[in-house]
């Protein structure tokens, strides 16, 4: 009887390993690159509600492994000094990144990670359709069914191949985090960087890890650490936002936006970016702009906008995309996290001309 309850048990765990091996591959087939952003919405939920039911099945293993094995940083790798993403990213794909030709039109949504990314390509998209840009199935689908992620194509978004012309201007929407050392650049495009509070930043990433990878994301303390130093994807904060002022200052083509602006008056910053991409828009025009670029119209039409394909870990989470967009999200982080944030990010920042005092004067050594 024991023989046979030991041989019952094994073939049942070579069955699981069967069925793990078989959905994880069908997963990274139906979601890799637009697999699943250029499907009808109706495919896409469909899409989600298979992957959610098969979770509960599946998760045990990486809460295994997060046990055994906890990271103390996500998958990463570097490429000129610049660590990128394992998971979407790769050498090759942020060297082709590096090497691509930059044209007249292209617009580039420049950020760091978790600063407004998203929010910034929805204004563009909006203000070149004059309020009336379309992501239904019978438009453009989804906003990264017509908007390449540049250093992850093509496993991250549409390729930039594929990549629509949109609207009357026939411009290209291109997603980047890349530091300046590595972001192609023209005078013929257009550039537009966001940034954050740095505090911010931290507390939306680590929402956004534990939304990705779920029992394998590092706990906080780890992350923590790893924002705070080099190893950070696109480096960190302070050095992504010094390269990106310094082209500001340089670059007539390179425009410089920070978050907590656009939130306080988005009306304002709408008639800048407008401007800078020589976009006239009427009064009426305006207000459609500003309506679809807000906070909630974009959590309720979520689906959308989500830049990460479903997986058993975001469909297993309480998490959301959208998760807050507060204005002072640094508020929801321990003063000792702070302090530890702004003294380094300060240092980091000491020998540049970046006017920190002027837009984040907390942020101190």
């Amino acid at each position: 009887m024991l023989i046979i309850a030991v041989l019952s048990v094994f073939i049942v765990l070579i069955l699981y390993a069967v069925y793990f091996t078989k959905f994880m591959r069908w997963q990274k087939e139906q979601t890799q690159g637009d697999a699943f952003f250029a499907r009808p919405l109706e495919q896409r939920r469909a899409l989600k509600k298979r992957i959610k039911r098969q979770a509960p099945l599946l998760l045990p293993v990486f809460k295994l492994m997060a046990i055994l094995k906890p990271f103390k940083m996500p998958p990463l790798f570097f490429y000129k000094g610049v660590a990128g993403p394992a998971a979407v990213a790769s050498k090759k794909s942020f060297q082709a990144a590096g090497d691509y030709k930059a044209s007249a039109e292209d617009i580039f949504i420049a950020t760091q990670m978790k600063c407004g990314t998203t929010w910034m390509q929805q204004i563009v998209f909006e203000i070149l359709h004059k309020g009336e840009g379309d992501l239904s199935d019978q438009g453009y689908g989804h906003m990264y069914a017509l908007s390449p992620w540049i250093e992850t194509s093509p496993r991250g978004s549409v390729s930039l191949e594929q990549a629509p012309l949109v609207s009357e201007y026939k411009k290209r929407l291109i997603k980047t985090h890349l530091p300046t050392a590595l972001c192609p650049y023209s005078e013929r495009a257009k550039y537009i960087y966001v940034t954050r509070h740095p505090v911010s930043c931290y507390a939306s990433m680590a929402d956004f890890m534990e939304f990705l990878i779920g029992p394998l994301a590092p706990k906080r303390e780890y992350l923590l650490n790893w924002f705070c130093s080099d190893s950070f994807f696109w480096l960190n904060w302070a050095k992504n936002v010094e390269g990106w002022w310094q082209w500001s200052q340089q670059y007539k083509n390179v425009k410089f936006i920070h978050f907590e602006k656009l939130k306080d008056d988005p009306g304002k910053l709408i008639d800048e970016i407008a401007g800078f991409l020589a976009v006239p828009l009427t009064a009426e025009q305006r207000e459609k702009v500003i309506f679809k670029t807000s906070f909630q119209y974009m959590k309720d039409m979520e689906e959308y906008f989500e830049m990460a394909a479903p997986s058993i870990f975001s469909m297993s989470s309480r998490k959301r995309f959208m998760q807050s967009g507060k204005i002072r999200r640094h508020k929801d982080v321990s003063e000792q996290d702070r302090q530890r944030i702004n003294a380094y990010m300060a240092t980091e920042l000491k020998d540049s001309d970046y006017p920190l005092e002027q837009f984040y004067p907390d942020v101190r050594a």
